[in-house]
């Protein structure tokens, strides 16, 4: 039997930690002290409003002193203090203090709390609800942390000082009684103990209030669900630059250098000006290609909120002939209308839209002629971009399928539409964007 008790011992495992282990911790380890250190600011935040109301209470009773008076005006005061603390708190900046004070001491996840100021009758009452806590609880524990300890402290050296046991205080508290000798030591360490105890539990208190009364609001969450759109839609932005103008950019000079290459290796010297041109070409695409990136780098270390705006000036229609030679000498431009009244954004979009339409041609059908037609004569600018079908279907690329869906979400930041498809033997994009 002995045995069998000692084998269901060694298998039971280790044991939880019972509530002796657990008790140090909770009372005076590294988050009950933060929580402790919260309960002094708070008491420290009340101070003011405590000092207007011994005032105001002085005046009606008439009182000597605020600190010559008795205990019913002190907690008087406080109580008169908290109504004022509610109001002050129902200012919007109110939240943002309690919230980073909240956040670095009393060891709640930081991403319970709501962010910015308090906007709303429910937020803003939440907030004053949370106020009034933190610095009525606070100047309670504050209180007690400056008379107690010292109260403890002469209570446990009774026993070692006849003189303090036979003083004027000592004989008003009582202390001159013989049991006190006795209960001196362990009454003074459970005063300590219970202050301790005290202000872990309000600690703890303010801790379990502070998601429900400093967390966000359905308005609260509205908001930042729309600034986290924001922030998507400026790195897709950005996504959209930085793969237009790279990947025209390669696109262009690879067709450009496999055409060269081919014609060196003809060995006819009358294809030298094709080189030449050629080799012009990459020069300016790559020229061109290197502002670009920098402009969109400059976006990026701009940061987050710079980024969410509007991008800066980039390249517009007035760069569309630089574009269409770098393209290449079978690409053919022709505008109808005068295209200096096109606004800035809409000019800057109809760019990228020919240059998203140039690489999709070159990828998919490289080589073939391309034409290009923008028509501003009326209230759309319309872009037409076409290309004869390749003989072959493209090979699927395992990560392709951006160009056009770019080029759509780009007309629909404009509010146009695009269409693209084959039509009569060719592949035509048409993009129509209201001036």
């Amino acid at each position: 039997m002995a045995s069998d008790d000692n084998a269901a011992r060694r298998g039971a495992g280790p044991r939880e930690p019972g509530l002796i282990h657990k008790t140090p911790p909770a009372l005076f380890g590294q988050r009950a002290r933060l929580r402790w250190v919260h309960l002094i600011l708070g008491g420290a935040l009340f101070m003011p409003y405590w000092l207007v109301g011994t005032v105001v209470l002085g005046v009606f009773l008439d009182s000597p002193g605020m600190f010559a008076s008795s205990l019913t005006v002190q907690f008087g005061a406080y109580a008169v203090g908290l109504p004022l603390a509610a109001v002050t708190a129902l200012f919007p900046l109110a939240r943002p203090m309690s919230v980073a004070v909240a956040r670095a001491l009393c060891g709640v996840a930081a991403d319970r709390f709501a962010d910015g100021p308090a906007r709303g009758r429910d937020a803003k009452a939440r907030t004053a609800g949370w106020f009034v806590l933190h610095v009525g609880a606070g100047a309670l524990v504050s209180g007690a942390s400056l008379a107690l300890p010292p109260f403890a402290v002469s209570v446990m050296a009774l026993p070692f000082s006849s003189a303090l046991r036979e003083s004027e205080l000592g004989r008003y508290w009582g202390l001159d009684r013989d049991w006190w000798v006795w209960a001196a030591l362990p009454a003074g360490l459970l005063m300590l103990l219970a202050l301790a105890a005290g202000a872990a539990a309000a600690g703890a208190l303010l801790a379990g209030l502070a998601p429900r009364l400093l967390g966000p609001s359905p308005a609260d969450r509205l908001v930042a669900a729309e600034r986290r759109a924001a922030e998507a839609e400026s790195r897709n932005r950005l996504a959209r630059e930085l793969h237009d103008s790279v990947g025209h950019a390669l696109s262009a000079v690879t067709l450009q250098a496999g055409a060269a290459r081919r014609v060196l290796g003809t060995g006819d010297p009358a294809d030298l000006d094709f080189v030449r041109e050629a080799l012009t070409a990459i020069e300016e695409t790559t020229r061109r290609t290197v502002g670009e990136l920098d402009w969109v780098l400059g976006l990026l270390r701009q940061g987050e909120e710079a980024a969410g705006a509007a991008p800066g000036p980039g390249p517009g229609l007035d760069a569309l002939d630089a574009l269409v030679r770098g393209a290449g000498p079978r690409v053919a431009l022709t505008v109808y209308g005068v295209l200096d009244p096109v606004p800035e954004a809409l000019s800057r979009e109809a760019y990228r839209i020919v240059q998203e339409g140039l690489t999709n041609a070159a990828r998919h059908a490289g080589g073939t002629p391309v034409t290009v037609r923008l028509d501003a004569r009326t209230e759309e600018l319309e872009i037409t971009m076409e290309n004869p079908l390749p003989e072959r279907p493209p090979v699927a690329r395992p990560h392709g399928g951006r160009g056009l869906r770019g080029i759509g979400e780009r007309a629909g930041l404009v509010g146009g539409t695009a269409e693209a498809g084959p039509v009569d033997g060719v592949w035509r994009l048409t993009v129509r964007i209201p001036r």
